[in-house]
């Protein structure tokens, strides 16, 4: 035993200097064009690949009553077409090049790219810049995206089991503000909405100014700020955007609630906290907090409810972390005859250990470990990159660096730390359990 016990320490030392070796600071250039636009290069020639995408910052928090449901909306109407692409021709030019395209939309924020041979640059410029510049919004294409919409939402939200679940805790944990509403929105809202108010709603949010342009990969730095010039040069800056954060009054009594899924045969018990957005320091230390209770078959929730006990089929414990606020979650299904309340004792009694006891110098490197390793897997890939760039400077105050001071962080945070944010934020007088039952679902 104690032979394995230092192969295993010289093992994992290697994995730590690995993943040290493997953590090289991201080079990056940035500037601002001259209608607001921000524009950051990250040059790499290992591979003859490129990323183009623009995160404009604009999400469902930025939808007014009545009115949900828009952000995502635009993620699907500006693939439509142009003043200078077909309608429907838009993702045929990016396959036709060797490329590949997608987009994605949360509370916060929308995301646009392409993943191009480096000799597709310019396609992608152009690609984005005319989705920027001059979109055709027509009600032919606003009533296709509606049925896509409608589609997308039947298939993963409410025919999929547990899919509205996110849903139901943002809808309990805020009162007043926007994330109360998820994503996806109402679908009554899109039907009796106006052309002119989707027009409105891209002329208020989709303009240079609200946007961050991120191109990584196998690129010239001077070429492309010439290319940039020409294709993104011309479009107008838009009206300021202002945003002001709807602040909400700290939770003070548990907040107990019952959703219905008619897609499910396993109930859930969810317990969700408020906690701070995702540019604190809390933020990851909550992050952290997750791997110790959730993390993997040698995580202390599953090691207690899934091995021992045997009385839950899956655990989980994540912070959906978000601009204003994040959602802690703390979950888990039942095995066999298990109640779902028993459960909840069982992860409260996780959350009072954390709360009470330092995690061991054993477990606080192995989580060292774990956050190094991912925070390096999310930097492997050009698009990856791009992303993270962008995010840097749309939630973390502009600061594009954060890409190379998130590691730092992870290595700084502290036992204590770990203690005293669970003391702080997951207490049962600040959160809401939600029983997640099998039974007929909502519609909206």
């Amino acid at each position: 035993m104690q032979i394995r016990k230092h192969v295993w320490c010289a093992v994992a030392a290697m994995a730590c200097m690995a993943v040290n070796a493997k953590a090289q600071k991201v080079e990056f250039t940035e500037y601002d064009m001259p209608n607001g636009l921000h524009v950051i290069l990250h040059q790499d020639h290992n591979a003859p690949v490129v990323a183009v995408s623009v995160m404009y910052h604009v999400g469902s928090k930025n939808e007014v009553a009545g009115r949900t449901g828009f952000a995502h909306f635009f993620e699907h109407l500006l693939f439509e077409g142009s003043e200078n692409i077909k309608r429907g021709e838009f993702m045929k030019i990016v396959s036709a090049n060797g490329g590949q395209n997608n987009a994605n939309t949360t509370q916060d924020r929308t995301f646009y790219y392409e993943v191009f041979p480096s000799n597709q640059l310019e396609t992608g410029l152009w690609l984005e810049s005319e989705r920027m510049m001059h979109p055709v919004i027509n009600q032919i294409g606003v009533k296709t995206q509606n049925e896509v919409v409608k589609e997308e939402k039947r298939l993963s939200f409410d025919n999929r089991p547990y899919g509205n679940a996110i849903n139901d805790v943002g809808t309990d944990l805020f009162f007043k503000h926007p994330y109360k509403n998820g994503v996806i929105g109402s679908m009554k809202d899109l039907d009796s909405a106006k052309l002119d108010e989707f027009k409105q709603f891209f002329h208020q949010f989709y303009v240079p100014n609200n946007a961050v342009l991120t191109i990584t990969g196998d690129i010239d730095i001077d070429k492309t700020k010439t290319l940039i010039t020409s294709y993104f040069g011309p479009i107008p800056a838009g009206a300021p955007v202002v945003y002001k954060k709807v602040e909400e009054a700290p939770i003070t009594k548990q907040i107990i609630d019952t959703a219905y899924d008619a897609n499910i045969q396993i109930p859930a018990i969810l317990a969700a906290y408020r906690v701070p957005g995702e540019d604190t320091r809390d933020s990851k230390v909550m992050e952290m907090i997750s791997s110790i209770l959730s993390g993997g078959s040698s995580s202390r929730m599953y090691k207690k409810m899934v091995d021992d006990k045997k009385d839950a089929l899956q655990v989980f414990a994540f912070n959906y972390s978000l601009e204003d606020y994040g959602m802690y979650i703390v979950g888990a299904l039942p095995s066999g005859d298990a109640k779902p309340a028993g459960l909840l004792t069982d992860m409260d009694e996780e959350i009072v250990k954390l709360q009470t006891d330092l995690i061991s110098p054993e477990d606080y490197q192995k989580l060292q470990n774990q956050f190094e390793d991912s925070f390096v897997s999310a930097n492997t890939r050009q698009l990856g990159i791009a992303e993270n760039l962008a995010d840097g400077y749309t939630f973390f105050h502009k600061d594009t660096n954060h890409i190379n001071e998130e590691l730092t962080e992870i290595r700084s945070i502290t036992r204590e730390e770990i203690r005293d944010a669970a003391k702080k934020y997951l207490n049962t007088n600040q959160r809401l359990v939600l029983y997640y039952l099998p039974g007929k679902g909502k519609t909206n």
